[in-house]
């Protein structure tokens, strides 16, 4: 009990003692609740903050890659009205790849869209990230083409007459000289009288590893290199290319189109469903006296082929509204088999047993 002693001035400071005791006690129940909500965030995990942050699956990678998936988000977000429409970006194989293995948490992309399978230095750079869950989805192939303006003179080419094309050094009369071509027909008198131009993806797109293998590499192979080469010198003169006549594309396949049309000489590197939706203004070259299609890729006719992937983040499911969903809606058969819609927009798609391969392998949570 209070007693009031020596007036009211004494009484008044009592009572401001009081209340400054009030307040900073107040404070530190203030305090303790933050520092328990803080304990209780962490010991649920980065994905309860997640859950909170995002609700919008993002995807990057591959321009191979992107149109399809392009196609199956908008679809999706028509099929699933609670969920958001997926936001695709482009950015190459190796950038979507980059992206991905940055982390898990909402300012990491959930799914990296790949035109070649992801490397063993990826995955090692994924999994000191943190990146743990890495669920390889393969959903259909494609084909790599050469293309020229429609306008042009059409192209038979081999592997051999594009590694002597683009190589900085080739073999002649039995040695490794700096490449003397300049035009198509002083490689083969088959080929055009057109000076060699080319624009090709650069090494942050997927395409450009299955080009270097397939064509290059083979090319390479195919015209003999001099006897004596080291190891290394003989790898040297199948990878290094030349910077007089190539140009090496970055962005995406409309970049590499809108070279041809300011360059006609230009003979790009496209992927076939990318050709097949612009051959108004393309034409596109033999390879090995096959001519691209769906069917000859289907047929294993076609030489110059690769199967297509996206990669699902699997730390991010559960967390991130429909991702697991968006999944099963883009290996559904209307979308990715045999007369669905990725197929008319170029997709040559894979049998179905192998969907059902894929899709089983996925949801039973078999991270590869």
């Amino acid at each position: 009990m209070l007693r009031k002693q020596g007036g009211s001035g004494s009484f008044s400071v009592l009572l401001a003692i009081v209340d400054t005791i009030s307040v900073k006690v107040t404070k530190m129940k203030i305090a303790l609740f933050a520092s328990a909500a803080v304990i209780t965030l962490a010991a649920f995990g980065t994905t309860a903050v997640l859950a909170q942050s995002r609700d919008t699956i993002q995807i990057a990678g591959s321009s191979t890659v992107l149109p399809f998936s392009s196609i199956v988000a908008e679809e999706f977000g028509a099929a699933f009205p609670e969920f958001n429409t997926p936001v695709v970006g482009s950015g190459g194989t190796g950038g979507g790849f980059s992206q991905f293995c940055a982390g898990v948490g909402e300012n990491t992309i959930d799914i990296a869209n790949a035109s070649r399978a992801m490397r063993d230095g990826e995955r090692e750079a994924c999994t000191a990230a943190g990146v743990t869950d890495i669920r390889e989805v393969q959903f259909g192939y494609d084909g790599i083409v050469f293309a020229s303006a429609a306008s042009g003179p059409d192209f038979a080419l081999t592997p051999t007459h594009v590694y002597k094309a683009i190589a900085a050094q080739v073999p002649v009369d039995g040695e490794l000289v700096d490449n003397p071509y300049t035009n198509w027909s002083e490689i083969d008198a088959s080929l055009p009288d057109q000076p060699i131009v080319l624009a090709i993806p650069a090494s942050n797109h997927g395409t450009r590893e299955v080009f270097q293998e397939r064509v290059v590499g083979a090319g390479c192979e195919e015209a003999g290199l001099p006897e004596g080469l080291s190891e290394d010198e003989a790898e040297a003169a199948c990878t290094t290319l030349r910077q007089d006549v190539v140009t090496e594309i970055s962005g995406d396949y409309t970049e590499t189109l809108a070279r041809l049309s300011s360059d006609t000489n230009t003979v790009g590197v496209f992927g076939l469903s990318f050709y097949e939706q612009n051959t108004d203004t393309l034409k596109v070259a033999t390879v090995n006296g096959v001519t691209p299609s769906k069917e000859a890729v289907a047929a294993g006719e076609y030489p110059v082929s690769r199967p297509l992937f996206f990669y699902v983040k699997g730390q991010h499911i559960g967390v991130i509204p429909g991702l697991e969903e968006f999944v099963q809606f883009f290996l559904s058969e209307q979308m990715a088999g045999e007369g669905g819609t990725l197929e008319a927009a170029g997709l040559i798609p894979q049998p179905a047993e192998k969907t059902a391969e894929v899709l089983a392998a996925f949801e039973a949570g078999a991270a590869q």
